[in-house]
């Protein structure tokens, strides 16, 4: 197993490091997986036990200008990593102004991600940061715990509103319950709700447009059949939702929701060349 990366360009440096800043905030240890044209992010806590869940995807040839990598065996050509995105996020902060980033896995006692940073100097040589950040290595038989979970058959998918808009409205929320009702529907409209013994608060948001789906077995016609004006309903964790508004640093150019009512909220961050999806299970 072998892995080396290079990062030269200092904007696909501070992009990297947003992505890494992004997933430390969701998930305290995650799973690193490598492969040839991708690098994800995983975090599968089992959804049925009230985990979330993140898949973030990253193509890698917009981040790094050189990565080569040669998995477990030439069939499996990929490497998946257990680690700390905070470790990954912390060496990446010293980086702001490196000239280079080279990543490279490493065996120091254990296996490690080896982050070197070269730092500009005034003198002729190089200052260099070297970051060992511990890593576990995942065997082959577990690699099926983490499959890119599958998107639920939803009742509603719906653009959010501007996440910002969102994040603020949701913090002030936070002050009066500790769960929140994500409500939506065909026609654009969303609401977020608290309801406790004391209050009862609604934001209403609408137009927000609904994504065009169209899977395999639907016409798009199909969503005429259904009522556009009927609400899907959620209950979540006010928390969790909460950390990826408040974690949200890659400025996605879509974001939508889908609703599998009183089941699930699952939540899609689209950029150029990172995808990231967060599932939220409902509440009973």
């Amino acid at each position: 197993m072998r892995f080396r990366a290079k990062i030269v360009d200092l904007a696909c440096l501070t992009h990297f490091s947003r992505v890494v800043n992004t997933v430390a905030r969701l998930a305290k240890t995650c799973t690193l997986r490598l492969a040839e044209d991708k690098l994800y992010f995983i975090l599968s806590d089992k959804v049925a036990n009230g985990g979330v869940s993140v898949w973030c995807e990253l193509c890698q040839g917009n981040f790094f200008d050189e990565f080569q990598m040669e998995g477990v065996a030439a069939e499996h050509n990929e490497i998946y990593l257990e680690l700390v995105p905070e470790n990954l996020s912390r060496a990446l902060k010293t980086a702001q102004n490196a000239k280079t980033v080279k990543i490279k896995l490493t065996n120091k006692h254990c296996p490690c991600l080896t982050v070197a940073v070269e730092l500009p100097s005034l003198s002729s040589t190089s200052r260099i940061v070297t970051h060992d950040i511990p890593v576990g290595v995942i065997p082959r038989r577990l690699w099926s715990d983490f499959r890119e979970p599958s998107v639920p058959d939803f009742d509603v998918s719906i653009y959010l509103p501007v996440l910002k808009t969102m994040k603020s409205v949701v913090e002030r929320m936070k002050n009066l319950s500790n769960c929140i009702v994500i409500e939506a529907n065909l026609s654009g409209e969303m609401n977020l709700k608290i309801e406790t013994d004391l209050v009862s608060v609604t934001t209403h948001f609408k137009d927000l447009g609904n994504p065009p789906w169209v899977s395999d077995d639907e016409s798009p016609s199909s969503a005429q059949g259904k009522d556009l004006e009927s609400m899907a309903e959620a209950r979540i964790d006010i928390k969790k939702l909460l950390q990826l508004l408040a974690g949200q640093q890659v400025n996605p150019t879509k974001a939508l929701c889908n609703i599998v009512s009183r089941r699930i909220v699952h939540f899609i961050l689209l950029h150029e060349d990172v995808s990231l999806q967060y599932f939220i299970p409902a509440l009973a």
